[in-house]
This record gives C-alpha cells, sequence and structure tokens, in this order.
C-alpha cells in the first residue's frame, strides 16, 4: 500500500533543474546497489542529468516525503538521448522522432512495493503521448551473469513486471554503456538489453 505522505510532482524541461542535484544524489544511492554496482560522483551525475533539461520533451515524475526526494523517473524523446542508446533503434530502421526514451527510474528501498513504480511508467507513458508522433516507448536495462558474485540472495528480476506494464524485451536491441563498478578503479562496457511497447 502507498505511503500517503509521499507526494507526487511532475516536471518537464527546464523546470527540472529545480530537483538535479537531489536526484543526482538519489541515482548514486540507488544504482550503488545489484545489479548496477554503480560507483558515482555528484559531478558526473549533474553533467548526465543537464540533458533533461536541455531537452524540450523531457518528464521527470518525482516523489517527496516532506521536501526529501525519495523516488523519481525520467523520460525524454529518443533524439534528445545519448547516442549510445539512439544507435541500435537507427540501426534497425526506426525513426527516432516517434520513440521516447524512459531514464532511470530510481526509488529509496523503504518505498519499494508500494505500487510507485507502476506510476512512474503510467505517468511517463501519459507524457509520451502528448507529444507528437510518438508511437514507442522504451527503456534499457542491464544484464548481469546470474552467477555474479556481488547478486544478493534476495534479488528480484524485474521482467515480469515490466512484462505486466506492457513491455516486451529486445533481445536484438541493444547497446553497451560503460561505468565504473563498485570496488573498481577503471571503467567497463556493460550490455544493455532494451524493452519496447507499443502506445499509439
Amino acid at each position: 500500500m502507498k505511503n500517503n505522505l509521499l507526494k507526487s510532482v511532475v516536471y518537464t524541461g527546464n523546470s527540472i533543474k529545480e530537483i538535479i542535484p537531489a536526484l543526482a544524489k538519489l541515482r548514486i544511492e540507488v544504482f550503488y546497489e545489484f545489479p548496477y554496482l554503480y560507483e558515482g560522483s555528484l559531478a558526473y551525475e549533474e553533467n548526465y542529468l543537464s540533458m533533461y533539461v536541455e531537452s524540450g520533451s523531457s518528464v521527470c515524475v518525482a516523489l517527496f516525503e516532506g521536501d526529501t526526494l525519495v523516488g523519481a523517473s525520467t523520460g525524454l524523446k529518443m533524439t534528445d538521448a545519448e547516442e549510445e542508446f539512439q544507435e541500435p533503434f537507427l540501426r534497425r530502421g526506426f525513426n527516432l522522432d516517434e520513440v521516447f526514451y524512459f531514464g532511470e527510474s530510481v526509488l529509496s528501498k523503504r518505498y519499494r512495493g508500494q505500487g510507485y513504480g507502476k506510476l512512474f511508467f503510467k505517468q511517463r507513458e501519459a507524457h509520451a503521448r502528448r507529444l507528437e508522433g510518438i508511437t514507442t516507448c522504451t527503456f534499457c536495462a542491464v544484464e548481469r551473469d546470474t552467477s555474479h558474485p556481488a547478486r544478493p540472495q534476495s534479488y528480484r528480476e524485474l521482467g515480469s513486471f515490466w512484462q505486466a506494464m506492457g513491455y516486451a524485451q529486445q533481445t536484438d536491441i541493444y547497446t553497451h554503456y560503460a561505468w565504473t563498478d563498485v570496488g573498481h578503479e577503471k571503467e567497463t562496457s556493460k550490455k544493455m538489453v532494451f524493452w519496447l511497447k507499443n502506445v499509439q
């Protein structure tokens, strides 16, 4: 059951700038966990997140407990996303103007399993449908070996949840993205597989 104390706020375009520092901090906190194991920095995060501020198509669904950001989910037209995410779609003949890309969905541990994941998907899809020409929503997820030494015994794959939200995994549409794993000194490239949904 949802915590009634949480407030949902939808930011678009330049207004996302208001929450960039808090979103950068939350990304580092959540992506430190498996499967991303991301060793991030606030400077890098704030620079990365600036693409949402600069995009005229972007959205950020934010959850607050009081004044504290405890969850957020972003998206923007694929034409405004990084080249690593555009390239697999260009290679397969997609029109990028018709594709809306979901970026991060991050939520503090204590609020998980209360329905906020569905809220994130529904509100981003609603935003995408308001944009002219969008036919497809997509996101990608990192692939980690099931025997990875950092995989917690309690870890649950999210594939069944994404399928329930209407998304289908596209094993032939993937990219590679590099970051530094927790406890490592150098970046390594990871495979990221896309999931798609027709939203016409």
